[in-house]
């Protein structure tokens, strides 16, 4: 009886211990993730949080207008209120990952997710599924391989890769083959702007391709479907999306410069 108890009291001390140590674990990973996030948003430049500010304005009056005259025409109420949570988070999220920052991933879910709310409401189908199929499941696995490569300097980024020539020429070819037949499928499903969204489509998932696997050829990519974004978003005007588009327009720039940089002077190996 006596070794029983012995052992029933070794077992439930193993227990303890061993419930002590998972209890260290997630906390020193929640430390660790926090850290991270603070060291990204301490990079944040001041003409970044300028933008910030002006993004916040236009969605705060937009959102404010839409419920004092909610006959006024354009987004209801309730749509205004999606239209300010996606403005930050979405502004914030490429912030970061213009500088490869991996805690953009948690701003680019929230982002997606109300995103495909408004997509889905106005009808902007190719977006949507854009969204939905591609942006939304990537966004966890990009999560996980940026984690996985962290820069050894700073390890709250990710190491940068560069294409080749050939594989470049690759992407181009693909970007225009999906692009018309896309846009033959949203034609049969009576999409609004089926040109606009095809090409917004074809060359977003090449785009969330590359950036998933930490191309620096991202950005190219992003540039050009960014001007498209603000095009359609000018035909179907819509003020807080038109200065989200812009500011993913100017970061988008801004983050071509930082991963060839990073590529450059730091992760010449594409590892």
């Amino acid at each position: 009886m006596e070794v029983v108890k012995r052992n029933y009291y070794a077992k439930d001390k193993y227990y303890e211990a061993k419930k002590q140590v998972i209890f260290e674990q997630k906390t020193h990973k929640k430390v660790f993730l926090m850290k991270n996030l603070t060291n990204s948003l301490k990079a944040i430049k001041w003409y970044e949080w300028v933008m910030m500010v002006i993004m916040i304005a236009i969605a705060a009056y937009s959102m404010i207008s839409a419920f004092i005259n909610p006959q006024d025409g354009g987004n209801p109420p309730w749509l205004t209120v999606i239209n300010f949570v996606s403005a930050i988070c979405g502004v914030v999220c490429v912030f970061l990952c213009a500088k490869a920052s991996i805690s953009n991933f948690a701003f680019a879910t929230v982002n997606t997710i109300v995103y495909m709310i408004y997509l889905w409401y106005w009808k902007i189908y190719g977006t949507f599924f854009l969204e939905l199929l591609v942006y939304f499941p990537i966004n966890f696995i990009s999560w996980y391989i940026w984690a996985k490569h962290r820069d050894e300097d700073q390890e709250e980024i990710t190491k940068s890769k560069k294409l080749s020539w050939r594989k470049n020429i690759l992407v181009a070819v693909i970007v225009v083959v999906s692009s018309i037949l896309y846009h033959e499928i949203l034609v049969s499903v009576g999409g609004t702007v089926p040109w606009l969204d095809a090409f917004t489509v074809a060359i977003g998932i090449i785009a969330v391709t590359l950036e998933m696997l930490r191309y620096r050829e991202q950005y190219v990519l992003w540039i050009i479907t960014d001007v498209v974004a603000v095009a359609m978003y000018i035909a179907h005007f819509d003020a807080v999306y038109l200065t989200k588009k812009s500011i993913y327009l100017i970061m988008a720039i801004i983050g071509l410069y930082n991963w060839w940089k990073l590529q450059k002077n730091r992760n010449q190996q594409n590892v």
